[in-house]
């Protein structure tokens, strides 16, 4: 009988994905991990376990799956952020990197000896309310999403990480914020535009395009949650945004407009003006 090891499914897997992705080694130790129950480190300290029909069967099934683009992420129900391991689904989108420079630009205006009031609008798999509210456990957190769905998962997402200063909310945008103020409003809502190639492309492909897209020009979200901002932040409070790598002059003008100053942005990694954030009188 032919015995199918750590190793061989690797490598089966690496050639079955290399001419697909970058990543094609990276996704195959992901998967065959997440079949095993075991970290990726396991697989290289016991490169000769054999795997049985059952494990080997799972593993096809989910390469399958990862050919026809499926993110890995979506697969093992799993994705890492600002160091956590989060629970994601096709409710929620998948967090990026670029968008713990939003995590980090608030925490850089939460002093330590304050208890802030912050506000994340769309919190999806609640990624960024969850950085925060674990290194700033003093502070209180609204989080809200349109979404029951996404809302349970960052739900399940803040008692996995044992949080209990998060407050998850239903409703749009300031909808279940009634008349409360906060110090700090966050928020990575859908900024690409309707049409956009980009959407028929690779992760995004798979990932609830009313939590990707905002309109013709991809700025309807921004618009709303730069309109009603002001009415819900503490004289000197932040608005802070994540936007697309070409909207921050859109964006900038967008709330100067409605009477923000100390505009800011910010690049990510690549160089580009990723978050843009605002301070109300």
């Amino acid at each position: 009988m032919n015995i199918t090891t750590v190793t061989e499914a690797l490598r089966r897997a690496r050639s079955r994905l290399a001419p697909l992705y970058d990543t094609a080694r990276l996704d195959a130790e992901l998967l065959l991990a997440h079949v095993l129950e075991r970290s990726r480190t396991w697989l290289y300290t016991w490169p000769e376990h054999p795997l049985s029909r059952e494990q080997l069967a799972n593993f096809d099934r989910l390469l399958e799956q990862r050919q026809r683009g499926v993110p890995v992420a979506y697969l093992t129900g799993q994705s890492e952020f600002w160091s956590l391991s989060l629970e994601v689904n096709e409710a929620t989108l998948i967090p990026r990197p670029e968008t713990e420079l939003l995590v980090e630009q608030l925490l850089s205006r939460i002093p330590d000896d304050k208890e802030s009031r912050i506000a994340e609008l769309g919190t999806g798999s609640g990624a960024i309310a969850i950085a925060v509210a674990q290194q700033r456990p003093h502070c209180q957190i609204v989080a809200t999403d349109c979404s029951t769905e996404a809302l349970a998962t960052a739900k399940r997402n803040a008692a996995r990480h044992q949080l209990n200063n998060i407050r998850f909310r239903h409703g749009s945008w300031y909808g279940p914020l009634a008349e409360e103020r906060f110090d700090l409003i966050a928020s990575n809502p859908p900024y690409i535009a309707e049409g956009d190639p980009h959407l028929e492309e690779g992760d995004l492909r798979f990932e609830p395009r009313s939590a990707l897209t905002a309109g013709a020009e991809g700025l309807d979200a921004i618009r709303a949650l730069v309109r009603d901002g002001r009415s819900h932040l503490n004289p000197g409070g932040w608005l802070l945004l994540e936007h697309g790598f070409n909207q921050a002059a859109a964006v900038g003008e967008l709330l100067r407009h409605s009477g923000y100053h100390s505009i800011q942005c910010y690049p990510d990694l690549a160089g580009h003006h990723r978050i843009t954030a605002a301070q109300a009188l």
